[in-house]
C-alpha cells in the first residue's frame, strides 16, 4: 500500500506503487513562479548572457546514454555552451541524470569548452513522487522548464538510496532545508556544485 508523500503530484510513468514519505517544506516555490511564456516553453530565468532553461519534450534523448528523457524517472539536466553545441542538435545538451551532465561537462571542459549555465531539476520547486523502481526507490522526473534551477543555486544530495534513470544520482534542492531532510530520510551526502568532482561522479550511477 502506498503512503502519501508531502511532495506527491505526478503519476509515475511506470505504473508502479508510489512509496511516499513526508519530507520538508516545499521551500523554493518561487522558483516555479519564474516560468516564462508558455509558447516559448522556457523558464524565464535566463539573462542577456545566459539562456533560460527549456522544457524537455517527447523525443529528447540523453546526450550520454541516448535514452528518452521524459520516459524515465529521476533528475534531468541541461547544459548550454556559448561557443559549441552537442552532436546532432542545438543547445542545450540534455541528460536523463545529473551525474551524466557533470560527466559530459567535465569531458567537454577538458576539450576547452566553457559552459554558460547548467540547469538541474530543483525538487524544492515541484511536488515529486517516490516509488518502487528496480528493487529500490525511484524519484519522479519533471521536464518542464519551470522545474529547473541553475546548478549553482541548489544543494545536492549525492549517492542517496533514491535513484533516477541511471542509478544513484545527485538530487538537487533549491531549499537547503529540503536537502537536509531528504538526506536524513534517505541517506547520502550534501554537496554544492563546487564540490562535485570527477571522483564523486565515478561513485554514482550504480
Amino acid at each position: 500500500m502506498c503512503d502519501k508523500h508531502a511532495h506527491s503530484k505526478r503519476s509515475n510513468r511506470h505504473d508502479l506503487c508510489r512509496r511516499r514519505t513526508v519530507l520538508g517544506s516545499l521551500g523554493a516555490v518561487g522558483v516555479a513562479a519564474l516560468a516564462g511564456c508558455s509558447e516559448q516553453q522556457n523558464s524565464g530565468n535566463g539573462t542577456a548572457d545566459v539562456p533560460a532553461a527549456v522544457t524537455l519534450t517527447e523525443g529528447d534523448t540523453c546526450d550520454v546514454c541516448g535514452m528518452n528523457i521524459v520516459n524515465h524517472p529521476g533528475p534531468s539536466a541541461e547544459v548550454f555552451y556559448p561557443d559549441h553545441q552537442p552532436s546532432g542538435h542545438e543547445n542545450p545538451a540534455r541528460f536523463d541524470s545529473t551525474w551524466e551532465a557533470f560527466q559530459y561537462d567535465f569531458e567537454r571542459d577538458d576539450r576547452g569548452w566553457e559552459r554558460s549555465v547548467m540547469y538541474v531539476t530543483d525538487y524544492s520547486a515541484v511536488e515529486y513522487d517516490l516509488f518502487e523502481f528496480r528493487d529500490t526507490t525511484g524519484i519522479s522526473t519533471h521536464p518542464k522548464a519551470s522545474a529547473f534551477a541553475p546548478a549553482s543555486d541548489v544543494t545536492f544530495v549525492a549517492n542517496s538510496e533514491v535513484v533516477g534513470a541511471m542509478g544513484r544520482d545527485l538530487i538537487g534542492f533549491g531549499d537547503g532545508g529540503d536537502a537536509s531532510s531528504f538526506r536524513d530520510e534517505h541517506g547520502g551526502k550534501l554537496v554544492t556544485v563546487d564540490e562535485v568532482t570527477p571522483q564523486l561522479i565515478a561513485q554514482l550511477g550504480r
